[in-house]
């Protein structure tokens, strides 16, 4: 029961901090885009598509599968989150 409830506790605790996380990562890859866009097309197409997918599900509260895929994002842009 102890362990159920640290769960739960842990759960509200951290839900807004995620979703602090998303607008740091979205500012953060748009500063990328803006400085140093990547080369290839394909690769920016992607890039901008996950960004807007990630702001999509910020907007929704999906924060957790927000930060998952804007750092996806990051990552095709070789910057970590």
């Amino acid at each position: 029961m102890r362990r159920l409830f640290a769960f739960f506790a842990a759960a509200l605790i951290c839900t807004p901090l995620w979703a602090m996380h998303c607008p740091a990562d979205m500012a953060k890859i748009d500063e990328i885009l803006k400085t140093s866009p990547p080369s290839d097309p394909a690769t920016l197409a992607q890039v901008k598509k996950l960004r807007a997918e990630g702001e999509e599900l910020h907007k929704a509260g999906n924060h957790a599968q927000s930060v998952q895929v804007l750092g996806e994002a990051l990552n095709l842009l070789g910057a970590s989150n």
